[in-house]
């Protein structure tokens, strides 16, 4: 990556100019930069961002010069500004800050899709949770804690343990110390979860298979230590006629007023001091390289931001 400087863009039809104020990092950024995910380069980085808008485009009534704003699945957020379409631009409430609303919008839109809607979560259920102090992780266990389910996490030191333990989650497994499998189990009587919300990918994705009971279900919302080998869709049927996602945000976004709904909630929740976002490390512009080594070494804790 590298930093270079480029003209303030102007707005279009439909389109907003936004100050950035808070850009979030996120794995999809490093696929993108590492060729996981094929784009044509070159391609500005960062999908997600909350700041003021400077600009409005012709036509453009949703929003006006100084609302403060923040969007997802825009690209180009690792700037000091950004053109965004409009439909894309969710209102940020009074006392969230541009630092917890950049934080809470891929991945906490994320997080609200998983546990409402992907497997609606309620009492009754115990869920399993990778990287359960990770940015989405500790999204995850305040939401389904909140929901009534009951919350296993796995993290890899006692540090990122205790984070867990407070942002909900009733039990804790050190992936580093004990099989998260075997003691999903165990901790379930032998049954096994009713969900597993996997993030990890390659590493977890056999054993997350084996942490579930009889119809249980697999939500394979990532792929941080690598993208799953091709397997043989039996093995579904073998461990308990499982189910088995690999959800999308696009596609539980797919109407502004879907984002709108789902983006509201989860900065509804963060005002009315129902959710934290935890911001585990910012960097400036500069050094979103160094930003991304600190992610993909599993270094982080919470969520990664850059301050241009």
């Amino acid at each position: 990556m590298t930093l270079e400087e480029h003209p303030t863009p102007a707005p279009g039809p439909g389109e907003a100019v936004v100050r950035v104020e808070a850009a979030g990092v996120n794995f999809i950024d490093i696929y993108q930069r590492s060729g996981q995910y094929k784009l044509d380069l070159p391609i500005p980085l960062g999908l997600e961002g909350a700041g003021r808008v400077e600009a409005v485009g012709p036509g453009v009534a949703e929003v006006r010069e100084g609302d403060a704003v923040a969007w997802t699945s825009g690209p180009g957020s690792y700037a000091t500004h950004v053109r965004v379409p409009v439909a894309k631009l969710v209102p940020v409430p009074e006392g969230v800050s541009p630092k917890s609303a950049a934080a809470a919008m891929l991945q906490g839109i994320t997080a609200q899709y998983l546990v409402r809607s992907t497997f609606p979560l309620g009492p009754g259920h115990t869920c399993l949770i990778h990287a359960a102090a990770g940015g989405v992780g500790l999204l995850l266990c305040q939401m389904a804690k909140r929901l009534g389910a009951r919350v296993l996490g796995t993290v890899s030191t006692e540090e990122k343990a205790r984070l867990a333990r407070e942002a909900g989650a009733d039990e804790v497994i050190l992936y580093t110390q004990a099989d998260f499998e075997a003691e999903a189990r165990r901790l379930t009587g032998g049954a096994g979860v009713h969900v597993v919300y996997d993030g990890v990918g390659k590493d977890t994705f056999e054993k997350s298979l084996g942490a579930l009971r009889l119809r249980g279900t697999l939500v394979l919302f990532g792929q941080a230590s690598g993208a799953v080998p091709a397997f043989d869709p039996q093995i579904l049927n073998q461990k308990g006629s499982l189910y088995l996602t690999r959800p999308s945000l696009v596609h539980y976004t797919t109407t502004r007023e879907e984002l709108l709904e789902r983006a509201g909630d989860v900065l509804g929740a963060i005002a009315r001091g129902e959710l934290d976002v935890s911001v585990g490390a910012t960097y400036p512009l500069a050094e979103a390289a160094e930003a991304h080594r600190a992610l993909a070494g599993r270094k982080t804790t919470g969520k990664v931001l850059l301050l241009p």
